[in-house]
């Protein structure tokens, strides 16, 4: 059974009396354990589906269901818990808090868990796997960019998620740090992680198993 299934999803936004069509029924298929890269140009959607899949954003109409379960119409509340047990993010930006360390960062999403586990060992375990368990005490400013993803890629991590998502994780970084970010994402695909990855470079598409383009608001396969 297919962890991720969406069926006619659409998204339309409102800018004053005009509508903008984002999503015009979108149909998708994701088998867990899946490495997908979903691809296209700027203003294409793409990001978009991600966010819905990411339960971040809620569909205009459509079904969506994840790991079976029908979650389109749940409310905020239960929304947070999805999203907090079964998804994890890495976005562009990082979206570090530039106050706290590299450890703090990674332990934010504990906030809300209610699994009983050590995670700051987990941190840490996380960290070291990532070549980055000499940094936990720094600060995101005394990072550089290929380091802030990772600790990004480990705080994604850090409640176990089924699924991890990324937004154009290579976007800001350099070809060298591309690589290693692209390289602990297919890692965790091999243990097991379902990946969904949107981007518009080819490399980074180069390490899913599966591609699909979004044009115009619609998925065509690759």
């Amino acid at each position: 059974m297919a962890i991720i299934e969406l069926r006619d999803i659409t998204k339309t936004y409102r800018q004053g009396e005009l509508e903008v069509k984002v999503l015009k029924g979108v149909n998708l298929e994701v088998e867990k354990g899946d490495f997908l890269a979903i691809m296209g140009a700027s203003g294409s959607g793409k990001s978009t589906l991600l966010y819905i899949i990411g339960c971040l954003e809620s569909p205009s109409s459509g079904t969506y269901r994840l790991a079976g379960a029908e979650v389109s119409k749940l409310e905020d509340d239960e929304l947070s818990r999805v999203r907090n047990e079964r998804l994890g993010f890495v976005f562009q930006s990082f979206y570090l808090i530039p106050y706290l360390t590299v450890e703090e960062n990674v332990l934010v999403p504990t906030i809300y868990s209610k699994k009983r586990r050590d995670y700051k060992a987990r941190a840490r375990h996380l960290l070291e796997q990532v070549g980055l368990g000499h940094r936990v005490s720094f600060l995101p400013s005394e990072l550089s960019g290929g380091q802030k993803q990772r600790v990004a890629i480990v705080r994604s991590l850090i409640n176990d998620p089924d699924i991890v998502l990324a937004d154009e994780p290579t976007g800001q970084l350099d070809s060298h740090s591309s690589a290693q970010v692209m390289e602990i994402l297919s890692d965790l695909n091999k243990q097991g992680k379902t990946i969904i990855v949107v981007t518009h470079d080819e490399q980074t598409a180069d390490y899913a198993s599966r591609r699909v383009i979004m044009k115009d608001g619609l998925l065509y396969s690759a």
